[in-house]
């Protein structure tokens, strides 16, 4: 071994930076700083690689697929801060309470709807929790369902599209973000299925954890609760549906989709009387928010890895994961582990630049 030790010390302070409570941006831009510098002075790291770092992040800024995260993020924050997702959502518990676990069940459905048009999991999460955990709890589920429902159906937003995990990956490892919606749309499904089957089976075994809503509780009922159904739940599935569908068929790139689906979602708050200048103040702030934390990311990552490569980081990993027990399925197993160990202390856009 040659000077792979520094890279390997690099990586090594990188984590324990974040365990500490480092934002992941200064982790990756400090540890290089330090590095490149410990590098410079053994030798072991030429200052000349440095010189490609504008091109490469002048290239992240020239990304279109990037320019998705921008039309995506706004579109859920228009959703989240207009209302439409509340009013989704108690439609829906209306509409599923008479039965038993109805309300969970209109949680999770309400979390996939909600996972295809925001692809922010904090906005999913913070919708739910707020609305639906009172009335759940009011009405005698419970705790651990009502709780269980609302955050792994939050989750779905990470996995179904137009999640922002897709997005970042297909930057990051060269696959086009329509290929990866497409990849992730039936398993992010299958998983929303199975969330449900599994509240109905609870439901069905123990009926007291997910009692149906009391007659009293239906406030809505005949053609007053039809109309309802056509005014909150129809719009947003045919603008969600609108916008993934042009990019499944090839009919719009993902960052025009996710511009009509931007244009639309204020369309429909326009619609429903809610569109003012503070719902498009907020969610422009909430997009610039999360947006300018991707790209600082992206930039930071780019350096740390300019860095990590030049000390001969990435021929040392590559020769250990050639090298793994089991071929293949040993690399799949590690990397699933790695991710999983990751995931405790990271958020998803973080480990899609780690990993």
């Amino acid at each position: 071994m040659g000077f792979e030790w520094i890279a390997i010390v690099m990586f090594v302070l990188f984590f324990v930076m974040i365990l500490y409570g480092y934002p992941v941006a200064f982790s990756f831009s400090g540890t290089a700083i330090v590095f490149g510098l410990i590098g410079l002075l053994l030798g072991a790291f030429d200052l000349n690689l440095l010189r490609l770092l504008p091109n490469r992040w002048f290239g992240t800024m020239s990304d279109l697929t990037l320019l998705a995260i921008i039309f995506f993020v706004f579109m859920g924050a228009v959703f989240e801060k207009s209302g439409l997702a509340e009013d989704l959502l108690e439609t829906l518990g209306i509409l599923m309470g008479p039965m038993r676990g109805g309300l969970a069940l209109a949680v999770i459905i309400v979390g996939t709807l909600l996972a295809a048009a925001t692809g922010v999991v904090a906005a999913t999460v913070i919708v739910m929790g707020l609305i639906s955990l009172p009335v759940m709890v009011r009405y005698g589920y419970d705790h651990k369902l009502a709780t269980g429902a609302i955050i792994s159906s939050g989750t779905l937003a990470q996995l179904i599209p137009p999640s922002l995990v897709l997005v970042v990956l297909s930057d990051q490892i060269g696959v086009s973000v329509g290929d990866l919606f497409v990849g992730a749309l039936i398993p992010g499904l299958m998983l929303a299925g199975l969330y449900a089957g599994y509240v109905m089976f609870i439901a069905f075994i123990n009926p007291e954890a997910a009692p149906a809503l009391p007659p009293e509780a239906r406030t809505l009922k005949g053609m007053a609760l039809l109309r309802r159904t056509m005014v909150a739940v129809f719009p947003p599935l045919f603008l969600i549906f609108a916008v993934l569908g042009s990019i499944f068929f090839g009919l719009a790139a993902p960052f025009e989709a996710g511009a009509v689906g931007a244009f639309g979602a204020c369309l429909l708050t326009a619609f429903n009387g809610n569109l003012t200048w503070k719902i498009i103040r907020d969610a422009a702030r909430s997009t610039a928010n999360i947006t300018a934390l991707v790209i600082m990311i992206l930039f930071c990552s780019t350096f740390f890895g300019l860095v990590f490569d030049g000390l001969g980081g990435q021929s040392y990993v590559k020769s250990l994961l050639v090298n793994l027990p089991g071929g293949y399925w040993g690399f799949v197993i590690i990397a699933n582990i790695v991710i999983f160990l990751l995931g405790i202390n990271l958020e998803f856009i973080e480990i899609s630049f780690i990993a």
